[in-house]
């Protein structure tokens, strides 16, 4: 995990470069100008490829230990991204929550959820990191709870395009590092990450088993147990020309396994976070009918689809070469 650690002070404060302001748009991919990149091509979905129907609560077969081994973070991080910042829940009568509305329900009644978000940034935050780092995780699991789109760029070991960036605009290749366009800052460190983003974006509070140091470091890694490995590594791809969505939460077993191939693709990506509480699921519900994560968009092929194990086969199909 070479990277990760480095001892040279680092300011916490670092504005984003007049050029990068000037050349980087949010939606598009833009690479290392040095980096020997697959040029950006035209995508198509696979031949006769079809967008299977939502499953709920079913796991593909094949998949079993997949999503048992991504389930195991939630044995060592409790609650922690499975709840939006603020959440509290009542439970009311089914008839009390319109057919048009996203709610939780079963045997008569349904869970109508809320919660406390702060300033909601304009443009995506971005964030330049990989799955399998603990200290990448920690961030995650913040923008989570503050309920966040973020624009991620993967940086697998040995991926040609975002690792040799970071280099470029801030100096050294650590992860993970962060780019606020709503503000022009950017930053090394987890730790500082998510003081700016609770500051910027919430109460200003650090959630609680965020907060504790080394154990909260270790409880990370430890995490990562059962899917060690996964999400770090590249496999060759074509670079895609928008960056995909997906609408996932990183508590969830079944987005993680999609977001590990995201990485190992280094396919960027928004994701549009949606934990428990969050209004997101609300904009899922209207559009689709029916909420479940990880929910994919794809803007290069127009395929829309949910279940994760076909979603990480469809990515592969598409995307690897």
């Amino acid at each position: 995990m070479a990277g990760i650690l480095n001892l040279t002070p680092t300011p916490i404060f670092r504005p984003v470069s007049a050029r990068r302001r000037a050349n980087d748009r949010v939606f598009f991919v833009r690479s290392s100008a040095n980096a020997s990149e697959t040029p950006l091509t035209s995508i198509s979905a696979p031949p006769n490829f079809k967008a299977p129907k939502p499953k709920p609560f079913s796991v593909r077969p094949d998949k079993i230990f997949d999503i048992l081994g991504a389930s195991l973070a939630l044995l060592f991080r409790l609650t922690t991204s499975v709840l939006v910042s603020g959440y509290s829940v009542t439970v009311v009568p089914a008839n009390e929550i319109p057919s048009d509305q996203y709610a939780l329900g079963f045997a008569g009644i349904k869970l109508k959820e809320t919660s406390k978000l702060g300033p909601r940034p304009e443009k995506p935050i971005e964030i330049y990191e990989f799955e399998s780092c603990p200290f990448c995780r920690k961030v995650r699991e913040i923008v989570s709870v503050l309920d966040l789109d973020v624009l991620y760029y993967p940086c697998p070991r040995n991926g040609p395009n975002f690792r040799p960036k970071v280099s470029q605009m801030g100096g050294k290749q650590q992860f993970p590092y962060m780019v606020d366009p709503n503000t022009g800052v950017s930053m090394y460190e987890s730790d500082d990450i998510i003081k700016y983003l609770v500051g910027k974006y919430g109460d200003g509070n650090v959630p609680l088993l965020l907060s504790l140091g080394l154990l909260t470091t270790l409880t990370e890694g430890f995490a990562m147990i059962g899917r060690m490995g996964k999400g770090s590594s590249y496999t060759p791809s074509k670079l895609p020309p928008k960056p995909l969505e997906i609408w996932a939460y990183e508590a969830s077993p079944f987005c993680k396994v999609v977001r590990e191939v995201l990485v190992e693709l280094e396919l960027p990506h928004i994701l549009h976070s949606c934990a428990r509480g969050s209004p997101k699921r609300q904009i899922i519900y209207q559009k689709v009918g029916h909420f479940q994560v990880p929910y994919l968009e794809d803007p290069n092929t127009g395929v829309q689809m949910f279940e994760s194990a076909e979603i990480v086969d469809y990515l592969r199909a598409t995307y690897a070469l």
